[in-house]
């Protein structure tokens, strides 16, 4: 058996440190035995410090419990179909209540545990079982939405004295000499971690009767990994520049440290002419943070980093031996809440650059002479139309709405009228001109009269004449039909000429 398990606490009583997480812990599950649901538990701090230790006490308070490791799948149907069910059946003993022990809940992301939160706040909202959660990170984005559901309790690092008393009881329960020096280092270099402790104990002292520092060689220093408000306070409080420079072993974006210590200069410094050489460090730090991120060489960010924490550090005479609440950026909340302001103004100026053939960053330096010339309602109606703007759009150059104007409205009732009295003049144009037409429509069918009389009186005439041809030309035909015979051949061409020139 491992020595982490041999000398895991078996009571409250035996947890190291953190009094008044045990104290809020042992009235949580009071509340719950008596009838109450209060709101689940979420246990922040690093690892090793005995969150997990903790929780498992607790469980040992109630009939039953669930647990799901960080190495287990935590996706939505798998946190539903485990944790879900169980929340929401009961026991037979002990009031029928079953812990449900998440940890790492802010490891959970990726594709295998996708909706895992989601999931959690729905067994938060409809679930009837205690449920106690534990982080590392206190200011994970992924635990965000479930804070507010729960009740916090920070679990802190143990003392190195504290561990330094437990690794001599486990000596001495074990057979081991040991020298104090080289307990106390391996306290040390633990940084509050007593499971990394009990482990550097167990592999320098499993098998031997004795442990000296030439074993210290066998294991080496701890890498460790600040956190982010630890260094925070370490380059504000702290003059040692070793000590700044270990502290400053993050893991965090380098832009995220430097709005935390740009954040809280005023929250520890007094004086102005530290405040003023402090932001001064800031800002070269910013300027090399800016190369670092324009031209890829991010040899720049030593220089960062340097102005940052030692330039911050030391622009203090003293240090302030003072209580300093240190509070989280403020520039992300502002960027946060800005957002939606941000999108309009980059919505507006694709449109007018779309129009104007420029750029969008041109565009935007022309707002200013934009909201002077929306000023008038009638260039205002123009100027939205042209670019097509909405009317939430139109707010960000007028706070009032645009209404049309009244001159187009007029201008149209005049096109109306002068329609109406065009068409009027037309009308009595067309009457005037109808008139006389009418007169010579009269007298032109009196004409037509007198001539449909005159073409019957000419019909009849050529009636009779055309009689009277008939018979002569009757006549002609008998006596050319005699005369035929006796003729030559040349009288009747003349005769037939003089007969065509008749006709």
């Amino acid at each position: 058996m491992l020595w982490t398990e041999k000398y895991n606490p078996q009571n409250f009583e035996e947890v190291l440190g953190n009094k008044k997480g045990k104290e809020e812990i042992i009235e949580w599950i009071e509340e719950w035995l008596t009838g109450n649901s209060p709101k689940p538990l979420l246990l922040v701090g690093p690892a090793g410090t005995g969150k997990t230790t903790l929780a498992h006490l607790a469980a040992g308070e109630f009939a039953d419990f669930i647990e799901l490791n960080a190495s287990d799948k935590r996706s939505y149907d798998i946190i539903l179909r485990t944790v879900g069910e169980a929340s929401a059946s009961r026991s037979l003993f002990n009031q029928g209540l079953k812990l449900i022990i998440l940890d790492e809940v802010d490891g959970i992301h990726g594709t295998d545990d996708r909706g895992g939160i989601r999931a959690i706040s729905k067994i938060i909202k409809e679930g009837h079982h205690p449920l106690i959660m534990m982080a590392n990170d206190p200011y994970s984005k992924r635990i965000r939405s479930l804070k507010t559901k729960c009740n916090v309790i920070s679990i802190k690092k143990v003392h190195t004295n504290s561990i330094i008393a437990l690794l001599k009881r486990i000596c001495i329960k074990e057979g081991v000499e040991f020298e104090e020096h080289v307990l106390r280092t391996l306290a040390k270099r633990s940084r509050g971690d007593l499971r990394s402790a009990i482990n550097d104990l167990e592999i320098i002292g499993r098998g031997n009767k004795s442990i000296t520092s030439e074993d210290l060689e066998m294991i080496s220093e701890k890498d460790n990994v600040n956190s982010i408000f630890d260094s925070v306070r370490t380059v504000l409080k702290s003059k040692n520049p070793q000590r700044i420079r270990d502290a400053m072993r993050l893991k965090e974006d380098p832009a995220f440290i430097l709005e935390l210590i740009t954040e809280n200069i005023p929250r520890e410094y007094e004086k102005k002419d530290e405040i003023v050489d402090a932001y001064e460090m800031v800002s070269l730090a910013d300027t090399y943070l800016g190369r670092a991120f324009q031209t890829r060489a991010y040899t720049y960010w030593k220089y960062s980093y340097n102005f940052m924490s030692i330039g911050v550090a030391l622009a203090k005479d003293e240090t302030y031996r003072k209580f300093a609440r240190y509070a989280n950026s403020s520039v992300y909340t502002l960027l946060s809440k800005s957002r939606a302001k941000r999108d309009l103004r980059d919505r507006v100026a694709g449109k007018i650059a779309e129009k104007t053939h420029t750029s969008k960053k041109v565009a935007k330096e022309q707002f200013p002479l934009l909201e002077i010339m929306f000023q008038n309602d009638e260039l205002a109606w123009e100027l939205a139309s042209y670019f097509r703007l909405a009317n939430d759009e139109v707010k960000l150059f007028r706070s009032r709405k645009i209404k049309e104007p009244k001159k187009s409205g007029k201008k149209k009732t005049d096109e109306k009228k002068e329609v109406v009295k065009s068409s009027t003049a037309k009308a009595e144009t067309k009457k005037t001109n109808s008139k006389p037409k009418s007169r010579k429509v009269s007298k032109e069918k009196g004409k037509g009269k007198e001539n449909k009389e005159n073409k019957k009186e000419s019909k009849k005439e050529k009636k009779a004449t055309g009689k009277e041809q008939k018979t002569t030309n009757s006549g002609l035909n008998k006596s050319n039909s005699e005369d035929s015979d006796n003729t030559p051949k040349g009288g009747s061409k003349e005769r037939q000429a003089s007969l065509f020139n008749f006709k």
